[in-house]
């Protein structure tokens, strides 16, 4: 009686996701395949808080897609076909990608935990999970084309004894078997020696394989009656005996999602399987920068065609480097005053070089240089720079806040020195807002702020501020009046041997 209502709630289930206006599927048999036509999703996006707006831009601009902002910071939904499904994979804003399942902008939970967690436990079985499922399995398969294209190593094909069928995606009875596509499995499913099959018995028919999974919650709010863990029990614990799979937190093949924000609930499955914000970075520091955020960054001040962006304490390179790659119109220089920084920079430049080479790329390199300096007199003519954008210290890891005190004036002064009066700009992210406001106030002349971006890091509340490059000319207001340069006693005692 338990299996009848389960398939009956999963036709039910098959017939909401058959009617629906976008998610209509069709299918049709070409060549003794099963084609699936393309249908529209809706795809959720992690961004960094605080870029939502810049994520929503990069939406519109690369999907056409419009791109609504959830009420939980930190999130984007837009809505886009099958067949554009690769474009996702190119936004350069996003940390995660996931599809939605479903979603409940006003949920009314129970005021108890146990009634809440059985509302959740009786929610699974309810969802329209097989057009999620599908758009699963195609980002399985784009996946694996991008990493072909990037030069990946194609693992050599297995003696004959060895070779299996794919699994498939084990379903309960009643529902539309979805196989695993062959060139898209995920990195945790195991070939059949490791699931416990004799790989010397040929002919052997293949049962299919439960597919391994886990929940992850994220819950914000005061008014909920369960912990995180609680709701990702449960309703996992629902999922799995719906669907019958194996329940495996690290090597699993599907995650499924359950974002709770207050009275919002939204249930999808991941596409990636781990943060973008780690593509371009190879070789880390102390406080490197996500990628996704010095996109965001980058975003702000609009790199134009020959403009030359100065990242004058790069770190790891992640500004730079983000900038290069996607604005390869523009020159970028970065600098530090770190020899350990400039060669983190050097190997992560170097990287990208080797991954494209790999790939048959043609391009002949990056626009973008390195160099070791001191912040405070950059090695540049005065007013040849048209963007300053770097991630400053915040006096926590790197630095100290007493040594911000004296480090942020003169570093205003000397980017002053060298952007363009007028039209030069500068992006600048740092958590020791109270000291970098002290510092921007002494430089009216100079800098004029434009806005303010609040960003975490970390768990740091932070602020990008973008700010403006007046006309003065450097040299002409008193803010630009700096002691002169100390000579290092070893110089003057040669000075004095000279003379």
């Amino acid at each position: 009686m338990q299996d009848f209502l389960r398939d009956f709630v999963l036709y039910l289930s098959l017939l909401h996701t058959h009617t629906h206006t976008h998610t209509h599927t069709q299918m049709s048999v070409r060549e003794g395949e099963e084609a699936v036509q393309p249908f529209v999703v809706t795809i959720g996006a992690t961004v960094p808080t605080g870029f939502e707006h810049t994520a929503a831009e990069e939406v519109n601009e690369k999907i056409g897609a419009s791109a609504r902002i959830s009420k939980d910071r930190g999130r984007i939904y837009f809505e886009i076909r099958t067949d554009n499904l690769f474009k996702v994979h190119h936004l350069k804003s996003v940390d995660n990608l996931f599809v939605v399942v479903q979603q409940y902008d006003h949920y009314q939970f129970k005021d108890t935990k146990e009634e809440a967690l059985l509302d959740l436990q009786q929610l699974a079985p309810m969802l329209p999970w097989v057009s999620a499922l599908e758009v699963w399995k195609m980002n399985n398969s784009v996946k694996k084309k991008r990493g072909r294209r990037r030069g990946a190593v194609v693992p050599k094909p297995k003696p004959i004894g060895d070779v299996t069928e794919p699994k498939k995606l084990q379903i309960k009875p009643g529902a539309p078997q979805v196989e695993e596509n062959q060139e898209g499995g995920s990195p945790g499913q195991e070939n059949s020696h490791e699931a416990g099959l004799d790989p010397e018995v040929e002919g052997q028919e293949m049962e299919p394989q439960p597919l391994k999974f886990r929940v992850t919650c994220s819950r914000a709010g005061d008014k909920h009656s369960f912990t995180s863990n609680d709701a990702a029990r449960d309703f996992g614990g629902a999922v799995q005996e719906f669907f019958q799979w194996k329940a495996d937190m690290t090597k699993f093949d599907v995650e499924v999602l359950l974002n709770i924000h207050n009275n919002e609930v939204v249930v999808g499955i991941a596409l990636t399987e781990e943060s973008l914000h780690r593509r371009n970075i190879t070789h880390f520091g102390p406080t490197t920068l996500r990628s996704t955020l010095a996109y965001g960054m980058l975003r702000l001040c609009k790199p134009q065609i020959s403009d030359v962006v100065v990242d004058p304490m790069c770190g790891s390179g992640a500004i730079p480097l983000e900038g290069a790659i996607e604005w390869s119109h523009s020159f970028f220089l970065s600098g530090d005053n770190n020899d350990m920084a400039i060669s983190r920079t050097v190997n992560n430049i170097s990287h990208i070089l080797k991954r494209r080479q790999d790939g048959g790329s043609t391009c002949p390199g990056l626009p973008i240089d390195t160099a070791q300096w001191d912040l405070c007199h950059l090695p540049m003519r005065s007013s040849s720079v048209d963007i300053i954008i770097t991630d400053m210290p915040f006096g926590k890891r790197m630095g100290s806040k007493k040594k911000n005190w004296d480090l942020y004036p003169s570093c205003l002064r000397e980017m002053a020195r060298v952007c363009r009066p007028g039209t030069g700009r500068a992006v600048l992210l740092t958590q020791d807002k109270k000291c970098f406001t002290k510092a921007l106030a002494r430089m009216g002349g100079l800098w004029r702020k434009s806005h303010t971006v609040w960003v975490n890091v970390g768990g740091l509340h932070a602020g990008v501020f973008v700010l403006r490059r007046t006309g003065a000319f450097f040299g002409t207001t008193p803010e630009d009046v700096c002691e002169p340069k100390k000579v290092p006693e070893s110089q003057e005692e040669d000075m004095e041997e000279k003379d």
